[in-house]
């Protein structure tokens, strides 16, 4: 299958049947090939159970099922892998939320005020969670659990219920840092380790001729990368010192840097490096990283044969010289990235951009018009327990989980199915102590079904919900009907205020986005030759590719929308493709050119530049793909020619539509 055969069955063009599902449909229904996580399973299995069982025996378990509630929170939050990451995601959360639920319970019965006070919040909300991974749970849990504190009565003082919910969480933290004092470094380690285990993979399908095998090894070395650098360059903020294992981490993660660029060179020219010993060599070093070994093994490399085989060579024996340096001089650990600026910087410009993004206006207004109106709705039509509705919403329009449209099918789809299991629980077990049993199987669910998809996630997830609401309004089999039409009306304001009503649903920006990255390509390719220097080189390439991981995220976000959205993100498509591999032919050509090779004329790289600016304004002014006949002149033999094909495909690439 072509890449764009790929892209128009991902957004669901062609169907078998006008009986068939949609492909977005069964796309979300299919579950992830993901392993369970069985220390998450057990961790939420005790963090949700236990609180339940200490307030059944303090004779409060509506107290117990408050800091289940909190606990709930943490299990959900606790993504990352690396110990210090775990403590922002659940701790920083758990302080947004007791804010929430603070406020939630001040209005309580308070009607229209309370209608007002959850719209701000969800503006708030919204606009903090599209500034990364912690402030998005951050604005989460502010906004659910003000829903849940005016929706449900709390026990009084105002105080108690954020105490609970904040001693939940933090028994959830503590149970994660258990392993701390053992482990402490392992997840950095481990992901090094994993970002040369993936170039190992990478090298062992260069030269293939399946082009797409590459491509999706080397989305795969970027994810890596990413998650890596991120890791590490965190720790290093509080690190000034210039020895120790995060310095070693990071001069063994610098070290693989130049192995991902004459990889690029291999793919297209290499003969001695796509011999599996390159592969076989790699590998090696990811076991001497996962295992820290010092003692180095003796490189057994074929002989070169050419510029891009010596880059591989160096490469490679570099990243071994570093990997087992038993005693790294400091400057051999320079962060090619740049150290993460002071935390007060970061803040300061965090919140400028939170306050000046046109996004973070948006998705905060979609929010806050989506739970005004789920509050509206529910103060002046008589539902029962209708904080359930706006949950829903906020589920719904979480902004970083994929679409708005699908997720609101999949929302009322899982749902449905955690009902049933609901039903079952709350009719056959009696209220008490066969709860607890009860939560740590339910609970256990919550990690091992999330690693499937969001749909399995939403299963898992209601029953425990609905459990510890009835300890806390004691409805029983009662609650499971209404829970069923309350997400059904959050899913309907979803799809109506928040995707239909909205051009940006039906003229999706996705040209621009990628139009933008075609331009930093275009710099990209400027400074390869253009005198810039090796590390700032560096720094340009990874930005750009972190750029291209983004843009590919939102184009296969906008596959799984309908038509036309669907439609046109699968017609541009290839165009994404395109664009990777012009980045890719670049890297390869400066590559080449450091290792031996005739480095290309002024006017051949002018030449190559000013197609790629063209080709980005055309992204801005069309609504379609049109095809040109870019008109590339420049030695055939030379280092520039792959690269001028790469740029001729990507010009020439059309719309169906445009096709006769």
């Amino acid at each position: 299958m072509t890449e764009r055969e790929a892209g128009a069955s991902a957004g669901g063009g062609r169907r078998p049947g006008l009986l068939s599902p949609p492909a977005w449909l069964v796309h979300g229904l299919r579950p992830q090939d993901a392993p369970v996580p069985w220390a998450a399973v057990g961790r939420a299995s005790v963090a949700l159970a236990a609180p339940l069982a200490v307030g059944i025996a303090a004779g409060q378990p509506a107290y117990g099922a408050l800091a289940s509630m909190g606990a709930l929170s943490g299990v959900i939050g606790d993504t990352a892998d690396a110990y210090r990451m775990r403590l922002l995601n659940i701790a920083v959360p758990q302080v947004f939320g007791a804010v929430g639920v603070t406020l939630g319970t001040l209005v309580y019965g308070h009607g229209w005020v309370a209608v007002g006070v959850l719209t701000v919040v969800a503006l708030v909300s919204g606009m903090i969670s599209s500034i990364g991974a912690v402030a998005s749970v951050s604005g989460l849990l502010l906004l659910l659990n003000a829903v849940v504190g005016a929706g449900l009565p709390m026990p009084e003082p105002w105080w108690k219920a954020p105490a609970l919910l904040a001693v939940g969480g933090l028994f959830v933290l503590a149970l994660t840092l258990l392993g701390w004092p053992f482990r402490r470094r392992a997840p950095e380690q481990a992901a090094v380790a994993a970002a040369y285990r993936d170039v190992a993979d990478l090298f062992a399908v260069a030269g293939t001729r399946e082009g797409a095998e590459y491509d999706a090894r080397r989305h795969a070395v970027t994810r890596s990368l990413d998650t890596s650098y991120d890791v590490i360059l965190a720790r290093r903020a509080r690190d000034h010192g210039r020895r120790g294992p995060m310095v070693r981490l990071l001069a063994q993660l610098n070290a693989l840097i130049p192995l991902v660029e004459s990889v690029a060179a291999a793919h297209r020219y290499g003969r001695a490096s796509r011999r599996p010993e390159i592969a076989a060599a790699v590998r090696s070093l990811a076991d001497s990283v996962a295992s820290g070994r010092r003692d180095a093994p003796e490189l057994v490399l074929p002989e070169p044969e050419g510029p891009a085989d010596r880059a591989v060579d160096r490469a490679l024996r570099h990243a071994s010289a570093v990997v087992h340096e038993p005693d790294l001089e400091a400057g051999s650990a320079d962060d090619r990235l740049g150290r993460p600026a002071a935390l007060r910087v970061r803040l300061r410009r965090t919140a400028r951009s939170a306050l000046t993004s046109e996004q973070s206006w948006r998705y905060g207004l979609r929010l806050a018009l989506c739970v005004g109106l789920a509050q509206s709705f529910v103060s002046l039509v008589p539902v029962s327990r209708s904080y359930w509705v706006a949950l829903t919403v906020t589920f719904v329009l979480k902004p970083d989980f994929g679409s708005v449209f699908s997720r609101a099918v999949l929302r009322a789809l899982g749902t449905a199915a955690g009902l049933l299991l609901a039903a079952g629980v709350l009719a056959a077990v009696p209220r008490g102590w066969a709860d607890v049993p009860v939560m740590m199987l339910l609970a256990a669910l919550i990690p091992a079904f999330s690693a499937k998809g969001f749909v399995f996630q939403t299963a898992a997830v209601t029953p425990v919900i609905l459990l510890l609401s009835d300890v806390l309004n004691h409805q029983g089999f009662d609650l499971v009907l209404p829970r069923l039409l309350d997400s059904l009306i959050g899913c309907t304001i979803v799809l109506v205020a928040g995707y239909a009503l909205w051009p940006e649903s039906w003229h999706t920006r996705i040209g621009d986005r990628l139009a933008d990255a075609v331009e930093e390509t275009a710099r990209y390719v400027e400074g390869a030759f253009g005198g810039v220097e090796h590390a700032e080189r560096v720094r340009r390439r990874r930005r750009l590719y972190r750029d291209l991981s983004s843009v590919r995220s939102e184009f296969q976000r906008a596959l799984t929308e309908p038509p036309p959205t669907g439609a046109r993100a699968a017609a541009w498509w290839p165009l994404v493709v395109a664009v990777e591999r012009i980045v890719d032919a670049t890297t390869a050509a400066r590559v080449r050119v450091d290792h031996g090779a005739a480095p290309p004329s002024a006017e051949e790289v002018a030449d190559v530049e000013r197609q790629v600016w063209a080709l980005a304004a055309g992204l801005r002014s069309s609504v379609v793909l049109v095809e040109v006949r870019a008109e590339l002149s420049g030695d055939e033999e030379g280092v520039l020619e792959p690269l001028r094909q790469e740029v001729r495909a990507a010009r020439a690439i059309a719309s169906p539509a445009e096709k006769p």
